[in-house]
């Protein structure tokens, strides 16, 4: 991995973020800027997504989404086990922090994206479609690792059972209607429905300021975890740890998946790898915060935001694209 592989401008700016927080820099952001360029992003990426997806047979998708539903199911349960066997955390906090590392973060997505661009490399459109799909069922493998952890620790007596049932309910709602995945479905039915003709009077918009936008984006997730560099003394040194191997062997599994079942090639590996390495810091926070009260939110969003989204950005994503493209030149040579 070469030193130019880091110097994206996307990365770039994620550092000048965290710079600015770690000297204390009177930098700000407006506070609903995040959320508007969350927003604009996600639907620039189903719009794009929605546009190759036409183009391509809708068969072809089927394995990304059966590969996104493992990812959603297993990633959770195999870091619940490490969580709980290897670092003897409590239950609950593994069962909150689990759900996070089977879920997918939009802004490592985003960041993978633009590194490709910038490198030249193209991809499948399909790991977009896993990227909708892979947040609500690491939310829902969350609830019944909670619900498993609640019964083992005899806390289970202490909600009544319709109490159960109806936070059950109200959390899987909105896992399949939250915000980001109506976004990124809504839009690539809207990019894979409309004519080129119609798509061309959008695509200045959502797709030649893209990386700018981005780039925004990351300066502000840089502050985000600059302020989390604070808490790695509560979190200890297990859970940092953690929250370095768990995406390497989220990336490992991604590196067999995208190869070997999907067969994809070097930027659509890449990506699947991203996606199974990546951590959620946006729908999960909330619902585990609903889901599982007793948990320590500095632990999982310490996590989140202050190592595991940092070291993806700057270390993951340019090694990932490296062990794909030898692990593709191994097997292709030609």
């Amino acid at each position: 991995m070469s030193l130019s592989s880091l110097l994206v401008p996307a990365i770039l700016f994620f550092a000048l973020g965290m710079f600015a927080c770690i000297i204390k820099s009177d930098l700000k952001f407006p506070p609903d800027m995040h959320k508007m360029i969350v927003i604009y992003l996600l639907i620039g990426i189903g719009l794009h997504g929605g546009k190759e997806l036409a183009a391509s047979h809708l068969a072809d998708a089927i394995p990304a989404v059966w590969a996104a539903l493992g990812f959603g199911v297993g990633l959770p349960i195999i870091a619940y086990i490490i969580l709980r066997w290897l670092g003897k955390i409590d239950p609950l906090n593994s069962a909150a922090i689990s759900a996070h590392y089977g879920s997918v973060s939009a802004g490592t997505y985003m960041t993978a994206v633009a590194f490709l661009g910038g490198i030249g490399v193209t991809y499948e459109p399909y790991p977009v479609i896993m990227l909708a799909i892979m947040e609500s069922p690491a939310i829902m493998i969350g609830l019944v690792l909670a619900g498993y952890s609640r019964r083992i620790m005899g806390a289970s007596s202490e909600t009544s059972t319709a109490a159960k049932k109806g936070m059950m309910k109200h959390l899987l709602i909105d896992a399949f209607t939250n915000g980001s995945i109506l976004l990124l479905f809504g839009s690539m039915a809207i990019g894979a429905a409309v004519s080129e003709a119609s798509y061309h009077k959008i695509e200045p918009f959502f797709e030649l300021i893209f990386m700018g936008a981005l780039c925004i984006f990351l300066c502000d997730m840089g502050m985000e975890a600059g302020k989390r560099l604070s808490e790695f003394k509560s979190v200890g040194v297990f859970l940092v740890s953690f929250g370095i191997a768990m995406p390497l062997i989220g990336a490992a599994c991604g590196l067999v998946v995208g190869h070997f079942v999907l067969g994809y090639s070097v930027g659509g590996i890449t990506l699947v790898t991203v996606l199974a390495a990546s951590c959620s810091y946006i729908a999960v926070p909330p619902a585990m915060r609903l889901a599982v009260p007793e948990a320590n939110p500095s632990f999982y969003l310490t996590l989140s935001l202050g190592v595991t989204f940092p070291f993806n950005v700057v270390v993951g994503i340019p090694t990932y694209y490296a062990a794909a493209q030898y692990l593709h030149e191994s097997y292709y040579p030609w």
